[in-house]
């Protein structure tokens, strides 16, 4: 009788001890499976990599540097936290560019206290005599990289694993690592300011103007020709377009591990995108990479971007000049010429593409009429009888 006069919190009470009870007995499996289902996935071989790239042991490479580097600049990130890491792809004969370089963007050690490095990344020349110039070269300036194997077109991967490798050896202290052409102008304020936007999202950082669906060029007779037996696959990965990106300290260390499992008979950027792939890596697309493009010049449209490709010598000074002079841009203005900049922009590569093609119809007719006019000339008497 005293179990039927309990008053209603007790019954609740009760309720609930019975149900707790149930679900701690029978619930626990279902629990379990549920945040395992409700888990992202994760590669386990991509987990492996990054144990690898924490651990790495750099010393053998270290030890034995003339094995890799003609000259190395070993030294000069001891001690320094960088925050960011410029290495300009240069060619071994372009001295002059180089030293515009370092008048203009290349000259810059510091954006908002955060310490910049700039350094030319350079393989071996075919002339002794270019050699010497770049050896009096980094004598005097002491930024200068060159790896061990010959500047050309065919070994761009090469460039990329050997610098790369010099990152990660000689400068483990940079957090981001830009990889530049040294036909890219670079607005080192503006992209310091991104990377600074960035704020805790430090790791695993791969931005670009990233390509999209790119198929390999399966022709024999083309210098760029990938065979199947190379890479398979209809498309490449999605990459970031080798004229200037960026990756954080901790995706040098893991490309760095896996650079003998990705084929190396790719064009260099795709070659970096593949790694990235492997290592379980999404680019990061964003516009104001210019990729291959060159935008046309106007200041606040340069304020704001971060590279433009194919700049040319007298321009550098003028945009280096003009986007630290102090005068800011007003959010209209920067609208403004940012569509401007953009339409001249596509209007000159609009232009381009039909120049070369009136140039090629007008070959292909000028072709013609000098077959048309070496054909010998047919007379009445030639064929026995009068043309009508």
């Amino acid at each position: 009788m005293t179990f039927c006069r309990l008053r209603t919190h007790q019954w609740c009470f009760i309720l609930f001890n019975v149900i707790l009870f149930h679900a701690l007995l029978f619930g626990t499996d279902f629990v379990e499976e549920y945040f395992l289902h409700s888990l992202p996935y994760i590669d386990v071989k991509v987990l492996e990599i990054k144990n690898k790239a924490r651990k790495l042991n750099i010393e053998p490479l270290r030890s034995n540097l003339s094995k890799y580097y003609v000259l190395s600049q070993s030294e000069i990130c001891k001690g320094k936290n960088i925050f960011l890491l410029s290495l300009i792809f240069s060619s071994p004969g372009n001295g002059t560019r180089r030293d515009l370089i370092r008048k203009t963007w290349g000259n810059v050690t510091s954006v908002q206290g955060h310490p910049i490095l700039t350094l030319f990344a350079l393989g071996m020349p075919v002339s002794v005599t270019t050699q010497k110039e770049i050896n009096k070269e980094s004598c005097k300036n002491n930024d200068i990289i060159e790896g061990i194997f010959l500047d050309s077109s065919e070994n761009q991967t090469l460039k990329i694993i050997a610098m790369i490798q010099w990152a990660v050896a000689f400068c483990p202290n940079a957090l981001f690592i830009l990889k530049v052409d040294e036909e890219t102008f670079v607005n080192l304020p503006s992209l310091v300011d991104y990377l600074l936007n960035l704020k805790e999202h430090l790791e695993d950082i791969y931005v670009g103007r990233v390509l999209h669906q790119v198929t390999p060029n399966r022709d024999p007779q083309n210098r760029d020709f990938v065979p199947l037996s190379e890479y398979p696959e209809k498309y490449y990965p999605d990459y970031c377009s080798g004229e200037a990106f960026i990756m954080s300290q901790d995706v040098a260390r893991m490309m760095y591990v896996v650079f003998k499992e990705v084929p190396m008979m790719v064009p260099a950027d795709v070659f970096v995108g593949i790694c990235a792939k492997f290592i379980g890596l999404i680019p990061i697309h964003s516009s104001r990479f210019s990729g291959k493009r060159h935008i046309r010049y106007n200041r606040c449209c340069y304020k704001f971007i971060f590279t433009s490709s194919e700049i040319a010598d007298p321009e550098m000074p003028l945009a280096w000049k003009e986007i630290n002079d102090g005068k800011e841009c007003t959010l209209f203005e920067t609208s403004y010429e940012l569509i401007s900049c953009k339409l001249l922009t596509y209007l000159d590569s609009f232009k381009r593409f039909h120049m070369g093609t009136i140039k090629n119809n007008l070959m292909y007719f000028l072709l013609v009429c000098i077959l048309f006019l070496s054909q010998p000339k047919f007379h009445g008497g030639d064929t026995g009888g009068p043309l009508h």
